[in-house]
């Protein structure tokens, strides 16, 4: 027994990532998710005797899009591969991957969070390759259905560095790597549809030892929180092992997410057993520095590099950076924002606060917000002015959404929500709204002063938000207190 040694965990993830891309990666049939089975298919992607695969040109801009995000090296010269193996839903019976000359090497991944330090996942290579069909089990009691639309869509599969210690820096780490890939518009990074999936490579060692330990693979994991699940499951698993000295084998594992366990399903395939070889029906893909160079300068601001700017030169929170950086259709309505002059607080203050709250009454995504970013920098700055009050603002905001062409201010004017400073016209509201509530008026001058709220609630109200805060604030208290 070896029970009291402490050992740490040694993971690698790979990430199959489906392109968004109009054709799949070597025939010209489109494919959509949800699809009736057996549609979306050609002779090419059934391996019908005589076709011939073309490569896909978006596919390869993808990857090097992608590449690029990270801070891969780009391969100029890159060759296909076959790998070999049966399975039904394969039609082929082989995959066109790469093998030796993955067009992405290195890079990083940077993930951190109030938990999680800051730190850098290595990246060892990002390939091209294409996807099986699908076998359905459930729908035939005595038989497996073949759906074989799915066979051929484009994939990049990613493959990182051993660079994870637990399961949440795993779960970290996809959380951004589907950020970046919906920020290029590569891929939508649905789990629950398939378009990314992953495979965990999990071993364990004594701490303070360097070499590895036996590798368990856990294939096909289609959640983040499973991911995280396994990886853990599977640290107690060989730690008792170890601990009871047994012998962990290299093998393939399946999540069973009921019991939240791993399930043993055969022994691991080495890179042998595929048979890899050169593929003979497509010619190497050069790619040119100059199309790299063509690509990055067409990528968008991506969301780590614009975090740091928000957090460093605009001063804002990690909060408010992190959640403007969630979507690339947030960050880039701010990004409009602050052309049109906005102050950068004021601006996040208004997209994570009225804005958002209008997008969820609507049940809306970002893309679909309708007002010009200029019209809402405008509105903005009638806020800060004091032209109008906070309250009033939110107020104009979805009457801007069905005038779109109108200036915020004289929108405000026409509805009377420019913001009063007048005192004999404050005081009106004063005096009503302290008549609404004698009895409360007892209550504040018996010392509950929080009701002062009660009172500039109804006083809001009944000037439609156009009340000075200030002034009527002093009026009312002058007038209870009095």
């Amino acid at each position: 027994m070896k029970s009291g040694l402490e050992y740490e965990t040694v993971v690698g993830l790979e990430v199959h990532m489906q392109m968004s891309t109009l054709t799949k990666a070597y025939a010209s049939e489109a494919y959509h998710y949800g699809a009736q089975a057996n549609t979306q298919v050609s002779p090419v992607s059934l391996a019908l005797p005589g076709t011939l695969p073309v490569a896909n040109t978006e596919v390869i801009n993808n990857a090097i899009k992608l590449g690029v995000a990270c801070g891969c090296d780009i391969r100029e010269w890159n060759e296909y591969a076959r790998k070999n193996y049966f399975y039904p839903d394969l039609p082929k019976g082989y995959q066109i991957t790469q093998h030796e000359t993955p067009i992405c090497s290195g890079g990083f991944i940077e993930i951190g969070s109030d938990t999680v330090p800051t730190k850098r996942i290595g990246l060892t290579r990002i390939h091209m390759e294409e996807d099986t069909g699908k076998s359905i089990h459930d729908l035939d009691p005595f038989n497996t259905l073949l759906d074989l639309n799915r066979a051929g869509v484009p994939l990049l599969e990613m493959v990182s560095e051993p660079d994870f210690r637990t399961g949440e820096e795993a779960y970290l780490f996809l959380l951004e790597v589907r950020k970046l890939i919906r920020y290029l518009q590569i891929s939508d990074g649905n789990m629950e549809e398939g378009s990314m999936r992953c495979d965990v490579n999990v071993s364990i060692r004594e701490k303070g030892t360097e070499p590895l330990g036996v590798k368990v693979e856990v294939k096909n994991l289609n959640s983040f929180r499973h991911v995280q699940k396994a990886i853990d499951f599977e640290h107690h698993r060989q730690k008792a092992a170890l601990d009871a000295d047994e012998i962990i084998y290299q093998e393939t594992r399946t999540f069973d997410a009921v019991n939240g366990r791993t399930i043993a399903l055969r022994s691991k395939e080495d890179a042998n057993d595929y048979r890899y070889f050169t593929e003979p029906d497509l010619a190497p893909v050069r790619v040119s520095q100059e199309h790299i160079n063509a690509i990055a300068s067409k990528l968008p601001p991506l969301p780590n590099a614009l975090k740091k700017i928000y957090v460093e030169k605009l001063g804002l929170s990690d909060y408010d950076a992190k959640l403007l950086t969630e979507t690339r259709e947030t960050a880039l309505y701010f990004e409009a924002l602050l052309d049109a002059k906005c102050p950068a607080k004021s601006g996040a203050n208004w997209l994570m606060g009225p804005v958002q709250g209008w997008l969820n009454d609507k049940a809306m995504e970002w893309r679909d917000f309708p007002i010009a970013a200029k019209q809402l920098a405008a509105l903005i700055q009638l806020v800060d002015e004091n032209t109008i009050s906070f309250s009033a603002g939110q107020q104009l905001l979805p009457e801007l959404v069905d005038n779109l062409n109108v200036d915020p201010k004289s929108l405000a004017e026409k509805l009377g929500l420019l913001q009063e400073s007048d005192s004999d016209a404050i005081m009106e509201h004063v005096e009503a709204a302290i008549a609404a509530y004698p009895d409360k008026v007892l209550e504040y001058q018996a010392g509950k002063k929080g009701l002062m709220g009660l009172f500039m609630g109804e006083v809001m109200k009944r000037s439609r938000g156009a009340a000075d805060p200030k002034v009527a604030t002093q009026l009312l208290r002058d007038k209870l207190e009095s």
